[in-house]
């Protein structure tokens, strides 16, 4: 169930999708929405820039509610805009309330207080890694295979340089998975590639090393270029692409 909203005009903090399913996958979405209340005043940014990928995963949030669907997964969903805390990057850390997000300053996260820090992890980022933790715990003290897959997509263009690929996997000890995932997912006319256009580490990353390997669970992190899924046609497309994919590697190397 979603959890309850902060009041009547905003949405929740997380917002759990198909919380019964029955596959072993539990998809996860840290960027699905651009939201941002009022009283932030849009962190004196224009609109048009909460609109790019700066501000959320292009995309993403409805690619898998259709993969949710379709694979009978457990989805969860972030609620708020990545600019007033990353729910995919540990507190603390310069690209978690960051005063610059790729070429872009943010005016309304310099010099906060670590009050006003600690709000903001309150209200937005731990409702919805406890939701996860809570999931997550459940299915392993039931016995429940599980594979977590982060879902995410990137720009085409980063900082003035070209990114050719359609789509990454991006994972570190869960090798087998990223790799048949690679290779399931790769065509000739539209490669996928394995880690990149980013890398998992600690310190710029949550769902993987926290929630995935800490936990014991195969995880991988999947990116896809969101000029491919900005309408409805890519988002079918990459839907359709996906779903035997994932649905494949749970049978496929024992994952």
């Amino acid at each position: 169930m979603p959890m309850a909203p902060l009041t009547q005009l905003e949405p929740p903090a997380v917002t759990i999708v198909n919380a019964a399913g029955a596959s072993p996958i539990v998809l996860t979405c840290e960027h699905a929405s651009n939201f941002m209340p009022a009283e932030y005043n849009q962190l004196g940014l224009p609109v048009h820039e909460l609109t790019r990928h700066i501000a959320w995963d292009i995309g993403m949030a409805e690619v898998s509610r259709r993969l949710a669907a379709r694979l009978d997964a457990v989805l969860f969903l972030s609620g708020y805009s990545r600019l007033l805390i990353d729910c995919n990057r540990p507190i603390g850390v310069p690209s978690s309330i960051p005063e610059i997000s790729e070429l872009t300053a943010v005016p309304g996260n310099r010099n906060l207080e670590a009050a006003e820090r600690q709000e903001r992890a309150d209200r937005f980022f731990w409702p919805y890694q406890n939701a996860l933790a809570t999931h997550l715990d459940a299915r392993q003290q039931a016995g429940r295979p599980t594979l977590v897959l982060s879902m995410h997509s990137f720009t085409p263009v980063f900082k003035g340089v070209a990114r050719p690929m359609h789509g990454g996997v991006l994972f570190r000890r869960s090798q087998r998975l990223g790799e048949f995932l690679v290779k399931a997912l790769s065509q000739v006319d539209s490669p996928v590639v394995a880690n990149q256009p980013y890398v998992i580490t600690d310190a710029g990353d949550y769902i993987v090393p926290v929630h995935g390997e800490a936990r014991g669970l195969d995880v991988a992190l999947l990116e896809i270029r969101q000029d491919l899924v900005n309408d409805e046609t890519g988002i079918a497309a990459w839907t359709e692409r996906l779903v035997p994919a994932f649905a494949n590697c749970l049978g496929a190397g024992g994952f």
